[in-house]
């Protein structure tokens, strides 16, 4: 049985209660983990204070050199945690290892900013006096994680937390524990300083507590202790992450849900825009907050866009993700699936065309998973479900359009503001789509990806504040203003 990491020590939950992780493509149960409540939270809280005391005094220099030993150590392990990724969450190995290297690529990323922080000397009016802002760690910081991406989204958290010298405790999604309780007490190896004179990460500094959102995230969201609430997750959990976590005046970053749009230009690489529309669809089994949701296509190029994609999607490999021939893997739970099949079919009610996909596969080597394919759908009304709501599955719906204005309306008209992007050779149509596009990243000609040097992060019902990039440190340290006056 796996089990939670508090204070530097594996252990149980104090009820001894225990919960089973099932494989997404089998239904096989993988291993148990510890059902935390309350209580084990509390105790996680405490080992992060006393530790907190010790890692907020280490040099930046050596908690960007903790950081990077952390991220060697991963690696060292990335084909055991890329199985247990595979197993719990059902993304295939390939895309399991892309995961690890994102979340490797994060922590030195913020290995490096560590001893980058900086404050300012403000002059003042006092002739004998100046004012200086100083930066400094806020204390215990909690981070909730979902199930799609549990190591990239719970390194995002981490990487910077531990840069500013914050302590943290991750929360991880009841169904998809294994590898990020691996990942933590790896992290919880790391050393730091040079030959005899190493020393590894007080104990506490790195903490998980497996359980129910009710109860370990409520916690963590109402214990006055946690100072710093990071949440990756659906729009409606945000809005409660945010209602409760403010009763204690918390520090809050929300990265919720998104419904990017995907624009391409008759003037485009149509030929790359084809493959980056697959990709930004359908990896991870299109479970992505920054997946492409909505492609708009200029009439010109729509028809034969439409039959080089529909013919990509005839060849992707569907199955266990444990299998190298396998392309995409199934969803990640029953819920997830009916979901999408709901969304899919409300579309088809309201006049949609499957153009394919839009079905579970048909085998007996499917019966025991989660899965569906790749579905590619036209003539979709704009208040269906496939086009209002986040679609949190491999389901794509296509838009024609004239002119980019039109394109441009469109791709506005949700609630959401996560990503977009725009394919364009035209500087003119890529520089208004920047200005225009409501959405908290744009990428040109590029597929959507989070990349850790640049601020991640939407708006509207897409979340607040930032992750990644330095602008994602300001969010775990509290400036001081300092005032010295000669006497």
């Amino acid at each position: 049985m796996a089990k939670m990491f508090i204070g530097g020590e594996s252990v149980g939950s104090v009820t001894n209660n225990t919960s089973e992780v099932r494989n997404p493509a089998t239904g096989a149960t993988v291993d148990t983990v510890p059902q935390g409540n309350d209580k084990d939270v509390q105790q996680a809280i405490s080992a992060a204070e006393d530790a907190f005391k010790v890692w907020s005094d280490v040099s930046p220099e050596d908690r960007g050199n903790a950081l990077m030993n952390a991220g060697e150590l991963i690696k060292k392990n990335t084909a055991e945690i890329a199985q247990l990724l595979t197993q719990e969450q059902g993304k295939t190995l390939f895309e399991a290892g892309l995961e690890i290297h994102h979340l490797v690529h994060g922590l030195e990323f913020y290995a490096g900013l560590a001893s980058k922080v900086r404050g300012s000397h403000v002059p003042l009016p006092q002739k004998n006096a100046y004012g200086m802002v100083v930066r400094q760690p806020i204390g215990v910081c909690g981070g909730i994680v979902p199930w799609n991406f549990p190591l990239t989204l719970m390194g995002t958290k981490l990487g910077p937390a531990l840069a500013a010298g914050n302590t943290i405790i991750i929360k991880p999604a009841s169904t998809t524990p294994l590898a990020t309780i691996k990942v933590i007490e790896l992290i919880a190896q790391a050393t730091f300083g040079e030959g005899k004179a190493q020393k590894p990460l007080p104990k506490g500094t790195v903490n998980i507590v497996t359980g129910p959102g009710g109860s370990v995230g409520e916690e963590l969201l109402r214990n006055p202790r946690v100072r710093r609430i990071a949440f990756t997750g659906s729009t409606p959990i945000g809005r409660h992450v945010m209602e409760v976590a403010g009763r204690e005046i918390k520090r809050v970053t929300l990265e919720l849900g998104g419904s990017d749009p995907m624009i391409v230009m008759e003037d485009s690489n149509v030929d790359l825009a084809v493959k980056m529309a697959d990709v930004g669809r359908y990896f991870n089994c299109g479970q992505m907050c920054l997946g492409v949701k909505r492609l708009f296509l200029q009439e010109s190029i729509a028809d034969n866009f439409i039959g080089a994609l529909v013919e990509i999607l005839k060849k992707k490999t569907v199955g266990n993700g444990m299998s190298k021939e396998t392309r995409m893997g199934p969803i990640h739970v029953g819920a997830q699936r009916q979901e999408v099949e709901e969304q899919v079919e409300d579309a088809k009610a309201r006049g949609g065309k499957v153009l394919f996909g839009g079905e579970r596969p048909k085998g007996a080597e499917f019966d025991n998973g989660f899965y569906y394919l790749p579905t590619l759908m036209t003539n979709v009304p704009e208040d269906s479900r496939l086009t209002k709501e986040e679609v949190f599955g491999p389901a794509l719906p296509v838009y024609t359009f004239k002119t980019l204005d039109e394109a441009l309306e469109k791709a506005n008209a949700s609630e959401f503001g996560l990503g977009s992007s725009i394919w364009t050779r035209n500087l003119l149509h890529a520089n208004k789509a920047i200005d225009k596009l409501q959405a908290g990243n744009v990428w040109v000609n590029s597929l959507h990806y989070g990349y850790d040097e640049l601020p991640f992060g939407g708006v509207k019902s897409s979340g607040v504040g930032r992750e990644h990039g330095p602008e994602a440190l300001d969010y775990y340290l509290e400036p001081k203003g300092v005032v010295v006056v000669n006497i």
